[in-house]
């Protein structure tokens, strides 16, 4: 059982809790990305696993009402295993989605994986147009490249600011450097995207400001995604707000580092998990 310290940031351990959670948040107004937890798979037998897991919960959304979708990792379903596993499985689940009428996320892992994850997104977004997602770091020096071959590709990007600690010559290291090429990519984003195809994933009020700034210049429309447990008040005023809100919401057995990265992250995070072990 998730304890309680963890379970603002972790939707359950099964795939029926996580599924409870997103009822409870769709009635805020807020979607709900769903992400079984699990990555770096070096062997195949627990990719697969993975893949089926997901493929059931396609499965179980499509049974349902709920205004949800799914989120992939590349190393959870076979890229380190091999860059032809990886796109196999995603194929299998982009397919999946597809058939009834359902989103897959492509998660962006450290800067190893990056052409063979463009590659395989590239090749299901084409296959099943509209369907498919991928996240893009913004502390990368190479997705100013990216991000204009993604421009011709009919598919979601969903822009962040990079959480892996990568070499200082093919990232941008210091928190203004960041900020300044977010916010680049983002107005390329707005001026050569089409309506539909912008998820803007930051929880930092001046990255939402200018994407206010940018539909406003731009018209083009735009989507919101935040992490569970993180500004959580603000993703429902956001959605009260008229604007579509997705929250990014992991479970599964493996939480524990999950929930430890959270924690490290944000002084506040930190500040929650401390009161919570003193009972305040």
């Amino acid at each position: 059982m998730i304890p309680p310290i963890a379970s603002r940031f972790v939707a359950g351990e099964t795939a029926a809790e996580a599924l409870d959670h997103t009822r409870a948040v769709n009635r805020d107004g807020v979607k709900v990305i769903l992400n079984l937890l699990g990555e770096h798979y070096h062997e195949r037998g627990p990719a697969d696993e993975d893949t089926e897991a997901y493929l059931r919960l396609v499965e179980d959304i499509d049974g349902s009402d709920l205004d949800a979708c799914v989120s992939v990792k590349p190393s959870q379903i076979g890229i380190d295993v091999g860059d032809d596993v990886f796109e196999e499985n995603l194929g299998r689940i982009c397919e999946a989605a597809a058939e009834r009428d359902q989103f897959v996320w492509v998660d962006i892992e450290d800067a190893t994986t990056t052409d063979a994850t463009l590659d395989a997104f590239e090749r299901w977004a084409r296959e099943y147009p509209g369907q498919v997602g991928l996240a893009l770091q913004a502390n990368l020096k190479r997705s100013h490249d990216d991000i204009e071959r993604l421009a011709d590709v009919p598919g979601k990007v969903r822009l962040v600011k990079g959480a892996y600690d990568e070499d200082p010559e093919i990232s941008w290291k210091q928190k203004e450097a960041v900020n300044r090429s977010y916010r680049e990519l983002l107005s390329y984003m707005f001026e050569h995207f089409d309506d539909g195809e912008i998820a803007v994933g930051s929880h930092d009020p001046e990255m939402l400001d200018h994407a206010k700034e940018l539909h406003e210049e731009y018209g083009t429309d735009f989507e919101i995604q935040m992490l569970m447990g993180v500004r959580d008040d603000t993703q429902r005023e956001l959605a009260a707000d008229g604007y579509e809100v997705w929250q990014y919401a992991p479970y599964g057995a493996k939480w524990f580092s999950y929930f430890y990265r959270r924690v490290r992250e944000r002084k506040e995070n930190l500040t929650f998990a401390l009161r919570a072990v003193v009972g305040r």
